[in-house]
């Protein structure tokens, strides 16, 4: 064979192949480059966006505007890029192949395959010159339903996948509202914020599902036709959930009474984790119900059932893992290394979602109550960086987080695909979900009046009412499924109630207090901080304190004639108060001993043949340090159910006060001249 011709056969049978292999690794380098290039676009677009709402926010707490939060911010700014992507974007199209599936593949056809594989036959055609290309199969992950085909990449990818907001973006905003949570107020209110947060809920969801559903009925053939009962129900349970973060922003800064924050933020903080729970049992009675046999009783026992196991269930895993991140930190030395005692606190909270979700419960209740166990056991138990550096984490997390969200929702009304605007479902469904609001508060605070001392007063329940702002839960819950036209238009209704809420009734919030005359500026947000006069009572102890800092008195006196419920606890009645003493008697004989180093030691407290069992679990440090030396770690210390204290019998107001000549104090009726 001539050399010439054998070289050049060896040059079109291998090195003509690599090349070409060659140029189609440089045309996939490309594409990989460009979508690389758009999603660090839409990621800078959505961090200029928050630099931006950031930079406006100091701009109106400059000039004191507090008729727009920055959650209303966030969600303008987001509506406007929104609108810019939507329309003035020029990015390439997408670029798409049409695939029909064999005549004899068996697939689901309600539920499409998670995973399309495309396969390209091997094409040898030596003679036009063309060298064989090999077979490759590509594999394509669902995205959901396609609806405008001549949609952009910039377009495409400004949408996020829903799972992102419930494992990654929901996780420190749940966290934070339990990590933060002011205990004090929370659990004198707490007989009020369950009934709002559960029956109420459950309740708010019932009546506008039905009404939902009547109004569906009446309108047009083609709408009410995708829609049943259970879906009216679950949107019921989706718009139910409220999110009043700048209501409570502007209650803070005012300086609102304290009851009526606590009632509103912690109904907020539950309603979410109850909301949740709660549209997961509808879908489990939807998994149950059979088409033909109409109502079914045990499939909606079940549902029942389902809604309490899996909310007690997560729950006990939260407080687990918070108990358990308490032990760690008590009986190990990894507080002096403060980086790794809070790099521990952060994974081990997280790990609490995520444990309840693998296991099939819900993550949100899970990682809440662990927040409220690191708050009163963990956080006792950490060094001094570790408190300040975690709080000041989450609280960052919880802001970006929150405005994040908001931003995003008023760029998905441009960009995302599956918007099905219905005038008549979206107006039923502000409607309706005003009424389920009311449902939610006026006929249970009249329940609860009836043996609450002091009663809710009307002003109080306009302002729940008014507080019930729709958010990032209400969302999140919305955009999760999206493939039927009716989940289309509940995502489409939610997302205008929620940008509804947060910019005109958020930026009414001042003009409502006011309207309402509700008294600002006596509230007592911060429960170290110290009033020019207040009074605390506890098991019939009034304690009356006034001046700050140096100049602070304390006087306290044994009232008897005082009922077992700290004035303004809003759960009034003895059995109340009782069941309050049981929890704090067990949290601070028991509990507080075992998780932290709190005095007094488990072998004091537990029977005397479990104290070789007490000595264990008990630390050296607890035995050498004071008695209440860490009665103030926390603020929140102890639930606000203090031991009730020795009560001096004589005070001279000389000892307390060098100068005090004639000062009067009359608190409720009981008046004091040279005490």
């Amino acid at each position: 064979m001539n050399p010439a011709i054998g070289f050049a056969s060896f040059l079109l049978l291998y090195l003509v192949p690599k090349c070409q292999g060659s140029g189609t690794d440089i045309a996939l380098d490309a594409k990989a480059t460009l979508l690389h290039r758009i999603d660090s676009l839409n990621l800078l677009i959505y961090t200029c966006l928050l630099t931006l709402t950031v930079l406006t926010i100091w701009v109106f707490k400059h000039r004191r505007v507090s008729w727009l939060h920055e959650t209303g911010l966030a969600v303008i700014y987001g509506l406007i890029v929104g609108a810019i992507i939507r329309y003035a974007s020029s990015t390439n199209q997408v670029t798409y192949i049409d695939a029909h599936p064999d005549a004899d593949a068996k697939y689901n056809l309600s539920v499409p395959p998670d995973i399309v594989r495309f396969h390209f036959p091997d094409k040898i055609q030596i003679s036009s010159g063309e060298a064989p290309i090999p077979n490759k199969t590509y594999a394509y992950s669902f995205r959901g339903e396609i609806v405008n085909l001549e949609q952009n990449e910039i377009d495409l990818k400004a949408t996020f996948d829903p799972e992102i907001f419930f494992n990654i973006i929901l996780p420190p905003i749940i966290f934070h509202a339990g990590y933060c949570l002011k205990r004090k107020y929370f659990f004198r209110n707490l007989g009020a914020i369950l009934t709002f947060a559960m029956v109420g809920t459950a309740l708010s969801a019932l009546v506008i599902g039905s009404l939902m559903y009547g109004c569906v009925q009446l309108m047009p053939a083609s709408l009410a036709a995708s829609f049943t009962f259970l879906d009216t129900l679950y949107f019921g349970a989706l718009i139910s959930p409220t999110d009043p973060l700048t209501v409570l922003a502007i209650f803070s800064q005012l300086k609102v009474d304290v009851n009526l924050y606590a009632m509103i933020f912690g109904e907020s903080v539950l309603n979410d984790a109850v909301a949740l729970v709660l549209s997961g049992a509808i879908q489990n009675y939807e998994k149950r119900y059979s088409v033909d046999g109409g109502f079914e009783i045990t499939a909606f026992l079940a549902a029942i059932g389902d809604f309490i196991g899996i909310f007690s269930l997560s729950l006990l895993v939260g407080a687990l893992i918070g108990c358990l991140t308490a032990l760690m930190t008590k009986f190990t030395h990894v507080r002096d290394w403060p980086l790794l005692e809070s790099a521990l606190f952060v994974l081990t909270s997280y790990a609490a979602f995520l444990i309840a979700e693998v296991f099939e419960l819900t993550g949100v209740v899970a990682v809440l109550f662990c927040g409220i166990c690191q708050a009163h056991y963990t956080y006792n138990n950490l060094s001094a960086d570790s408190r300040n550096r975690t709080k000041q984490l989450f609280e960052l997390l919880n802001f970006l987080a929150e405005n994040f969200i908001f931003t995003y929702i008023g760029v998905s009304m441009f960009t995302f695909p599956k918007h099905h605007f219905d005038p008549w479902f979206i107006i039923a469904g502000f409607l309706t979900s005003m009424l389920g609001r009311a449902v939610n508060i006026y006929p249970l605070s009249f329940l609860l009046n009836l043996g609450r001392k002091p009663p809710i007063p009307m002003n109080f329940q306009h302002m729940l009412f008014f507080s019930g702002l729709r958010g990032a839960m209400s969302f999140a819950l919305a955009i999760r499924n999206t493939v039927s036209e009716a989940r289309q238009a509940m995502l489409t209704t939610t997302s205008l109630i929620v940008i509804a809420t947060v910019v005109l009734q958020g930026g009414a919030a001042t003009h409502a207090l006011a309207y309402l005359r509700i008294p600002t500026g006596q509230g007592q947000n911060d429960e170290n901080e110290a009033l020019p006069y207040r009074d605390v009572r506890s098991n019939g102890r009034m304690v009356v304190k006034w001046g700050k800092g140096e100049n602070e008195v304390v006087m306290p006196w044994q009232l008897n004639s005082f009922e077992d419920t700290p004035h303004g606890s809003g759960d009034g009645g003895g059995e109340k108060a009782r069941l309050a003493r049981l929890w704090g008697a067990v949290d601070s004989k028991l509990l507080k001993p075992l998780l932290t180093h709190a005095r007094p030691p488990l072998t004091e407290t537990l029977p005397s043949f479990l104290r070789p069992l007490g000595r264990v679990l008990t630390t050296t440090r607890q035995y050498t340090q004071a008695e209440n030396s860490l009665r103030r770690t926390d603020s929140d210390s102890d639930l606000c159910i203090d031991e009730p204290q020795p009560v001096p019998t004589t005070i001279d107001p000389q000892q307390l006060w060098p100068g005090l000549v004639d000062t009067r104090i009359s608190v409720e009726g009981i008046t004091g001249s040279n005490i």
